[in-house]
């Protein structure tokens, strides 16, 4: 299998009616691990890194390790540069064959933000790569969290629609009230503005902050236009904890046999993922 760019992905789910699950891999059993329940349950996905692991491997390096286990599964997948933080880094990526990149520029003004993202589409599309942009700010709601910032400010549904066609991005990731990390208490989000959104707005849209949110609310949300749902903190959290719980107890304290026990939790929260989003048996 080769990495799909993203878009194709996204508009295949956009027409379905159901979202592609954006699972975050930070190593080569991460990756292998989502790829083999993707593949068993027939699933499109996405694996999505950046700036919060490119410090374990670099972009060049994830390429290299993404391509070489791609090569035993049939399933359609994308590799997409999540949150990238300036043109270098996206470059990079592009450099090392990512078939999706994200420049999160959200919490600049809405000038630089889309001038850059002009700049992104311009470098990925000779490469046949996607683009996701955002609009809005997706805040976080704990200081562990990698992603966003503390502030958090709404996407504009009207700013949203002109932002898609002046950048030619391919999705659009908005802020209604989602928020990276582990809620502290349920998200309110915001559907009248969603459906807004969806209605005016060309690009598939992406829900970053998956973790958390309610079955019914993100089932809502994708018949609304979320094509694309991001998952990073439960899957962590679920590795984390298998660690933890296992070391704890004086087992697999031979570190590879801990990472193997932990993959486990990490595939049930893949599969949970795909089963929720619908992508089971749409690949």
């Amino acid at each position: 299998m080769k990495f799909v760019p993203m878009g194709e992905l996204l508009e295949g789910a956009r027409a379905g009616g159901y979202a592609v699950p954006s699972f975050c891999v930070w190593s080569a059993e991460a990756m292998e691990t989502a790829l083999r329940v993707a593949e068993r349950l027939r699933a499109p996905v996405i694996l999505m890194n950046g700036p919060g692991e490119f410090p374990v491997l670099s972009p060049a390096t994830v390429g290299a390790v993404a391509y070489a286990i791609a090569k035993r599964f049939s399933v359609p997948a994308a590799l997409h540069c999540d949150h990238g933080s300036t043109l270098e880094e996206v470059a990079a990526c592009l450099e090392a064959g990512y078939s999706s990149v994200m420049l999160d520029y959200s919490a600049r003004p809405y000038e630089e933000n889309a001038a850059a993202m002009r700049q992104v589409v311009a470098l990925a599309r000779p490469r046949g790569a996607s683009v996701e942009g955002e609009l809005g700010q997706v805040g976080k709601v704990d200081e562990t969290t990698v992603e966003g910032t503390g502030e958090a400010a709404l996407t504009d549904p009207d700013q949203a629609a002109a932002y898609a066609e002046e950048t030619g991005v391919d999705a659009l990731a908005v802020a209604i009230g989602n928020a990276h990390g582990r809620y502290q208490r349920l998200p309110r989000l915001d559907f009248e503005r969603l459906a807004a959104l969806g209605e005016r707005v060309r690009v598939p849209l992406v829900l970053h902050g998956g973790t958390g949110t309610p079955e019914a609310d993100l089932r809502r949300a994708i018949a609304l236009g979320i094509c694309k749902v991001n998952v990073a903190t439960e899957q962590v959290t679920a590795v984390r904890e298998s660690l933890q719980a296992q070391w704890q107890a004086g087992r697999n304290l031979w570190t590879p046999l801990a990472q193997a026990e932990a993959m486990g939790a990490l595939g049930a929260v893949v599969e949970k993922w795909i089963r929720v989003t619908g992508a089971q048996g749409r690949a």
